[in-house]
């Protein structure tokens, strides 16, 4: 039995996204920001074996995530995210969209462009996310700059006015100042979100709570869900710690 949408708003619930979305209504959401792990302790490449220097102390991304470790068999990820988008694509109301971001990379000579989980979907539009900066310590690759935000969308959704003037190459600089090992840009979420009119915006990977600080910025309800306890309490700092700020500014 599905509950009201109103006893999620404005909440960080820890639990399974896929168990916690199944009590969710349908067509009670009006955007999704996400970026769900990306299997990156099963790549045979990019340079993910080396783990020197980088931005977190000994690479910690290579030891997974709190609670995950970010090495599922390659079948059985793409089933698992494909059960996410469909639960997603559930949510979203007829005006609605989802914000997917992926990163593509090479395994075994092939390129791995997530077909196996969006294919079937509903993909309007792909964005390029340029990060800016980056170190590289593998002679073997050119450094890896940018990830993909598949933009999944319901028939009726449309931006908001003005944000079609935007191209599809996004710039932003990765953030710096975040312990979770794999933060979104604030930024970034900010302009997914000013780009539409949605009103209640979940994020079923909510890591750091970056997208709840974004749509609190912007005046939205939030929805976070997220399996650790520690990025829970991670995020949940992080939000208070910037309502505090916020009130500081009036």
């Amino acid at each position: 039995m599905h509950k009201s949408i109103d006893t999620f708003l404005n909440k960080n619930i820890c639990g399974d996204c896929l168990e916690v979305m199944r009590t969710m209504p349908d067509e009670s959401v009006d955007l999704i920001v996400t970026s769900p792990p990306y299997n990156l302790k099963n790549s045979t490449g990019n340079g993910m074996k080396d783990g020197r220097g980088g931005k977190w102390a000994n690479a910690a991304l290579i030891n997974g995530y709190a609670n995950y470790g970010d090495c599922m068999p390659a079948d059985e990820y793409a089933k698992w995210q494909r059960d996410c988008l469909t639960e997603m694509f559930r949510l979203l109301k007829n005006d609605g969209a989802i914000f997917y971001n992926h990163k593509w990379r090479v395994q075994a000579g092939l390129l791995q462009d997530r077909q196996d989980i969006v294919s079937g979907f509903p993909i309007r539009q792909i964005i390029i996310w340029r990060r800016k900066g980056g170190i590289n310590f593998n002679a073997g690759y050119f450094l890896p700059t940018y990830e993909v935000i598949y933009m999944i969308t319901k028939p009726d959704f449309k931006l908001a006015k003005g944000a079609n003037s935007y191209g599809d190459v996004w710039e932003f600089t990765q953030e710096m100042k975040n312990p979770h090992p794999a933060p979104f840009p604030i930024a970034m979420i900010d302009r997914i979100i000013q780009s539409t009119n949605a009103k209640i915006v979940l994020d079923p990977f909510m890591g750091s709570g970056t997208t709840a600080i974004a749509a609190l910025q912007n005046d939205r309800y939030f929805i976070g869900i997220e399996k650790s306890q520690e990025y829970v309490e991670m995020a949940n700092r992080r939000i208070a710690e910037n309502d505090r700020q916020s009130q500081m500014k009036w």
